[in-house]
């Protein structure tokens, strides 16, 4: 501890997975640069995780459930109870740090806990609002915040907001699409910016030439900075030796059985398919899926969870197969920087997304909800990285559709001009993060202002 005498941060995620990566992966940055770094997990969260990155402290607060528990129609409870009991024992760690002579300068907080800065400031210390979604989808739901946006959108008109191509209804993140369709869950996305004016920073984890418009725009209202891409320095600017995970899973990876069955397949010849740690397609989806990775006659590793499996179609498992491999999780970034991925079938979650751009990967997008229809927008139109998989009138995407979107993927002159593309936006996420880059160089201003106070 002694070696950490310049400032002291206190890094505080929502406690799911999305979430907690990215910050991980910007503490170890902040840690580099000789910042004394303690994660804040939830006494609950902290028992489940499957490791803890080793380089990093970890001290918990509690959320009022350490038991777990929470159900999908409690969310507003949980969030009050977060509120009232992580506010007291998150006081009670600045004031332990304290007593210990590491006293706290800044709290770098999820604005999903839009208290934690009200916390900070009790104690006179800086408070950092850090956002896991990207620059685009932010500038949405402060619009939708500030009363800037029409809520319900009419269906099918083209909408203009600043800093952002045209967009249609089905091009907004689902709850603000489909608006009243799950409350709690639009209260907890437009509340982060309830009292964003009170924090100091507003970091993004994006990088600038990859939202250059949005960024520009934000920047003329809020202290925003791009801080990204926040995924392991060896896989980007391979600055930090040791950084090759993100060193904190919910999950256990099958990492032997993915490596080694990729090892086998030519370059460029798998499709990768995940949907994430929270994704949840119904039966019929799978079924769709399965078939249509199988009729498109490409080898497929498929992430499929241990909750999920029951949807497979019936024996889809049991047969035999060397085009395919269906793995419970798997670590996705030495996956996609394999040499033999040809693409990536992705629900476009944020992080997924900025992993596939980071390491030059096209995609065939299969949005699911919340902001991954944006992101799938911007993959295929802005970004030229991919191409969106087209459901029916019943909301399901067919295998053949699943089927034709990977052949243009992997094949042909959509598929080479595609793969020219993302090997262009994973040239700038490098340059955004090596030394002297807009990114790099954002994180070394907000260190220098820890330090000089």
């Amino acid at each position: 501890m002694e070696d950490y005498k310049l400032a002291h941060c206190l890094i505080l995620p929502h406690p799911i997975q999305g979430h907690i990566n990215p910050m991980i992966q910007f503490s170890k940055r902040l840690q580099n640069h000789g910042i004394k770094i303690t994660l804040v997990a939830t006494k609950f969260l902290f028992k489940t995780i499957q490791d803890a990155s080793g380089s990093i402290s970890v001290e918990t607060i509690s959320d009022g459930y350490d038991e777990g528990g929470v159900k999908p129609e409690e969310a507003d409870l949980y969030l009050e109870t977060f509120q009232r009991v992580g506010s007291e024992t998150l006081s009670e760690l600045i004031l332990k740090f304290q007593d210990l002579g590491f006293p706290v300068n800044c709290i770098v907080y999820d604005p999903f806990l839009p208290w934690v800065v009200d916390v900070a400031k009790k104690f006179g210390i800086f408070g950092a609002a850090f956002f896991t979604q990207s620059c685009a989808v932010n500038n949405i739901y402060y619009h939708v915040y500030k009363g800037l946006l029409k809520l319900p959108l009419v269906e099918n008109e083209e909408v203009r907001i600043p800093g952002l191509p045209s967009l249609s209804s089905s091009d907004f993140p689902s709850f603000v699409a489909d608006y009243g369709s799950y409350p709690p869950v639009f209260r907890l996305l437009v509340n982060q910016f309830l009292n964003i004016e009170k924090a100091d920073w507003l970091f993004i984890n994006t990088f600038h030439e990859l939202e250059k418009e949005g960024i520009d725009w934000m920047t003329q209202i809020l202290p925003v900075m791009a801080i990204g891409p926040t995924i392991p320095s060896m896989y980007l600017d391979k600055r930090l030796k040791e950084d090759n995970a993100y060193g904190m899973n919910m999950f256990q990876p099958m990492t032997d059985a993915c490596i080694t069955w990729l090892n086998q397949r030519s370059e460029e010849s798998v499709v990768y398919v995940s949907f994430g740690s929270l994704a949840a397609l119904n039966a019929e989806q799978m079924e769709e899926l399965a078939w249509g990775l199988r009729s498109s006659n490409k080898h497929f590793l498929w992430v499929v969870r241990k909750s999920e499996e029951n949807k497979l179609p019936k024996g889809f498992l049991e047969e035999k197969t060397e085009k395919g491999l269906v793995v419970s999780w798997c670590p996705q970034l030495q996956v996609l920087a394999h040499k033999s991925i040809g693409c990536f079938l992705t629900h476009c979650g944020w992080n997924s997304t900025l992993e596939a751009l980071s390491l030059g990967v096209p995609m065939v997008t299969m949005p699911h909800w919340s902001d991954q229809s944006t992101n799938s927008k911007f993959v295929m139109d802005v970004w030229r990285t991919g191409i969106k998989a087209q459901s029916d009138g019943n909301g399901i995407v067919r295998r053949d559709e699943i089927e034709k979107c990977i052949r243009q993927v992997m094949e042909g002159e959509r598929g080479t001009e595609l793969r020219k593309n993302a090997t262009k936006w994973e040239e700038l996420a490098k340059q955004s993060m090596e030394e002297g880059g807009r990114s790099d160089k954002n994180i070394k201003h907000f260190v220098s202002k820890l330090i000089a106070s």
